[in-house]
């Protein structure tokens, strides 16, 4: 392993995390073909194969298992020494880590453009999961800061929250529950429910809701996508429990209704994330001060309107 390049460690973390040459590919810039030989190469120098390739289908091998864990914590310690430098010599340069759950891709990129218009020097790297997978990369050092609704209990961290998070019952917009006032949890106990997976913070904030009131919805669905869910809610196939930064396009078209479920909307709130063993880079500071300052003024002015269509508490 003495003779590995830390260009084929990245090359061989990237088809790990994809399980496909192509995605690694596209993500590093490469031809197939390149990924392919810094593969080999590094299985050379390794000497046992990384990956079984069936076809189209790619999976580790034991020993890439085994590999894996090592490769990421060598490029973990060689980030963590690049952020060291860029503190030495302050400078906001180098590249950002950051990891989101999905439903803050309805937001977060407006703001990350423009952290970037102010901040040229630095390059953006974003990756997308729920919750359970955001944690398991900030435990493996893989992101310098997440952006999570409920922060992680299993690892020590910062967790400084942003803004306020409303979650709301959503129906299409001719379900018989808009027509009751103030509809109660128990009133949606006859409708099919269409769910983000286990492991999402959408379905995490839903559960801890309705076990005050002991309700067990009837799942007919489980998705891990809130845009299908958000097609599937419309086209009349059930109802779901949603963000309300999700559904902001659709609130405004009339495509979606949301219920007026008493006790909802459930707030919870947006954290911004990293762990206390990292030193944050100059870059990774800067980013944290600007969601503190900025996401809450920017989430007000862009979804503030929809919440008067839900009671206030």
């Amino acid at each position: 392993m003495k003779n590995a390049t830390f260009r084929q460690l990245r090359v061989f973390n990237e088809v790990a995390r994809h399980l496909s040459f192509a995605r690694a590919a596209e993500l590093l810039h490469l031809t197939p073909p390149a990924v392919t030989m810094q593969i080999k190469e590094l299985e050379g120098h390794v000497g046992l194969p990384l990956f079984d390739r069936r076809g189209r289908q790619v999976t580790l091998t034991t020993a890439g298992e085994y590999m894996l864990v090592y490769a990421r914590k060598v490029l973990a310690t060689l980030k963590d020494a690049e952020d060291a430098a860029a503190r030495l010599q302050r400078l906001e340069v180098g590249t950002l880590t950051i990891g989101m759950v999905s439903t803050a891709q309805y937001f977060l990129p407006p703001l990350l453009a423009e952290f970037q218009r102010e901040h040229e020097g630095i390059d953006i790297k974003l990756v997308v999961g729920n919750r359970e997978q955001l944690v398991k990369m900030l435990h493996g050092n893989e992101v310098d800061i997440a952006i999570m609704g409920r922060p992680p209990t299993e690892l020590a961290t910062r967790a400084e929250p942003f803004a306020a998070h409303p979650h709301v019952f959503v129906a299409p917009t001719d379900h018989p529950l808009l027509k009751v006032g103030h509809p109660t949890v128990d009133s949606l106990r006859p409708y099919g429910f269409i769910l983000r997976e286990r492991g999402s913070g959408t379905r995490a904030a839903m559960e801890k809701f309705l076990e005050r009131t002991r309700m067990e919805p009837r799942v007919v669905m489980e998705m891990s996508s809130n845009e299908t869910i958000k097609q599937a809610v419309m086209a009349g196939m059930g109802i779901s429990f949603l963000s309300l930064h999700t559904i902001g396009l659709e609130l405004e078209h009339q495509l979606i209704a949301v219920l007026d479920v008493e006790g909802s909307p459930v707030v919870r709130g947006w954290n911004v994330v990293h762990t206390l063993s990292k030193l944050l880079s100059p870059a990774a500071e800067s980013f944290r001060y600007f969601m503190l300052e900025r996401a809450e003024g920017y989430l007000a002015s862009k979804y503030g309107r929809f919440m008067r269509l839900t009671p206030a508490g």
